[in-house]
């Protein structure tokens, strides 16, 4: 009490980003993280959990899943050994798989016209068509040289990639979040 006040704590009240586990799936094993939120800023992480799983020899070929079932079940195991409650799970795409580009548009944009802009920019730098392709971007911020545009990051990669990772999660019983 102070000042005759009451001082009560609410925030646990401040919606939170939901929890996940972050997966990697290399030529060779799979990866698996949790991390907490350490500081009250907001920027500092810990640790919770961590997992290493091999792979059998022929489960990936050039970043590729070639047998789901095996990397499904490295990834059960891996999730199992890191004893972890948590179900979701954010996929890593190696960097091969992702085309990402910078462009420059005008600050200030509503959603829909910000997003057309971008599709039309992405047309221009991918080398396939739109509809076979996951398109995401992120407003970077103001641009050092005038404040009235925006920088915004670009990232596609074709949908098999992603479908083929968010397959291997659902097998192994996890949800992948975009």
């Amino acid at each position: 009490m102070l000042n005759g006040k009451l001082d009560i704590d609410f925030t646990f009240l401040q919606t939170r980003s939901p929890s996940l586990i972050g997966v990697d799936i290399s030529s060779s094993s799979v990866k698996m993280v949790e991390l907490s939120m350490a500081g009250k800023s907001g920027n500092v992480y810990r640790v919770e959990r961590y997992a290493i799983e091999p792979l059998p020899r022929d489960a990936m070929l050039d970043g590729n899943i070639v047998s789901l079932e095996a990397v499904s079940e490295s990834l059960r195991r891996g999730w199992k050994r890191m004893g972890t409650r948590l179900k979701t799970v954010a996929l890593a795409l190696p960097a091969a798989a992702v085309i990402t580009k910078k462009i420059i548009v005008p600050a200030g944009q509503r959603e829909d016209d910000l997003l057309f802009q971008v599709e039309t920019e992405a047309n221009q730098y991918i080398p396939f068509a739109l509809d076979e392709v996951n398109l995401d971007f992120q407003v970077v911020g103001p641009t050092a040289a005038n404040p009235e545009e925006v920088e915004v990051l670009i990232a596609a990669s074709r949908k098999e990639k992603v479908e083929d990772r968010v397959a291997v999660a659902l097998t192994a019983g996890l949800k992948a979040v975009c």
